[in-house]
């Protein structure tokens, strides 16, 4: 005698799938969240790498700090000047162009890894999304630096405020603030519309081919100068929502704000910018009515 063979209802199929794509809803979040601290540890590795590669040449060259202009490269005087990275990261073709291009930078010889120069979460074709802030010897800020004269390697010298220098073009003018709290190396999340991550001194704005990366969560990586690396959250959501737009560059884009400058309107806002101009310049340069 034939025995009926119990099945699943149609209820209980239903029941079924709602419990899975509900557990599926659940589970998508966490892999996420868990995927972008992965890469916000490498992400961190790599900014730190880049700081002991920065400090390992500034101590083989008498505390002079490498040139933080990317991609630049000349002759001053009987000395060849180069940039900390060179064309061969500036949008290639390819990985393997990247690897075949010799003109890879002045810190290549101390950090000859050519995924370090990059964050996981970097931008498709962007070879490099690390940059240094400008204060490390790199492009002139409005302020920061003595005009006229230039040494024999036309450096030009940064101003003295108190006993902070702003202009770094040596190690041992690391002084007010400490090497802790003086930033060098941040994530652009692409490679930077200019030659390094510029910050105003003198005035209360973001400047807009530097805008703020938005990359970990509403944060970025930087490096310090004594060599450690930190993740910083932007702490106010207008500094996330600054509008920003894109500008072609050879076969790719680059983020920039949509205006030149952004003066935060918030609270919030401005601490992030001025925390960000103290890490840069070791102080802000404007009135001190104006901190939050």
């Amino acid at each position: 005698m034939k025995t009926k063979q119990k099945g699943f209802t149609l209820i209980e199929l239903l029941l079924v799938i709602s419990v899975i794509a509900l557990l599926i809803a659940l589970l998508i979040p966490a892999l996420r969240s868990a995927r972008e601290r992965a890469h916000r540890v490498v992400c961190l590795s790599n900014v730190k790498q880049l700081t002991l590669a920065w400090l390992a040449y500034a101590e083989e060259h008498d505390g002079r700090i490498v040139d933080g202009s990317a991609f630049d490269k000349g002759i001053a005087g009987s000395s060849m000047i180069e940039g900390w990275v060179g064309t061969s990261f500036y949008f290639p073709e390819s990985r393997s162009a990247v690897i075949e291009n010799p003109d890879k930078g002045a810190l290549w010889p101390y950090l000859n890894d050519i995924d370090v120069y990059r964050c996981p979460r970097g931008w498709h074709g962007h070879a490099v999304t690390y940059t240094t802030v400008v204060s490390n010897n790199g492009a002139l800020v409005e302020g920061t630096y003595l005009p006229g004269e230039t040494n024999t390697e036309l450096i030009k010298f940064g101003k003295h405020a108190n006993n902070t220098v702003l202009r770094l073009t040596r190690l041992t003018e690391i002084v007010s603030p400490g090497a802790g709290q003086r930033a060098v190396f941040i994530d652009m999340c692409n490679t930077a519309s200019g030659d390094d991550f510029y910050v105003h001194y003198l005035y209360p704005k973001w400047y807009g081919p530097s805008h703020p990366p938005i990359q970990h969560a509403n944060g970025t990586t930087l490096s310090m100068a004594d060599g450690h690396a930190e993740y910083w959250k932007w702490n106010g959501t207008e500094t996330v929502n600054i509008p920003r737009k894109l500008m072609p560059v050879r076969s790719l884009f680059n983020e920039m704000l949509e205006d030149k400058d952004y003066e935060p309107q918030t609270e919030d806002g401005m601490y992030d910018l001025q925390r960000m101009q103290k890490a840069t310049w070791g102080r802000i340069g404007y009135s001190a009515e104006q901190e939050p």
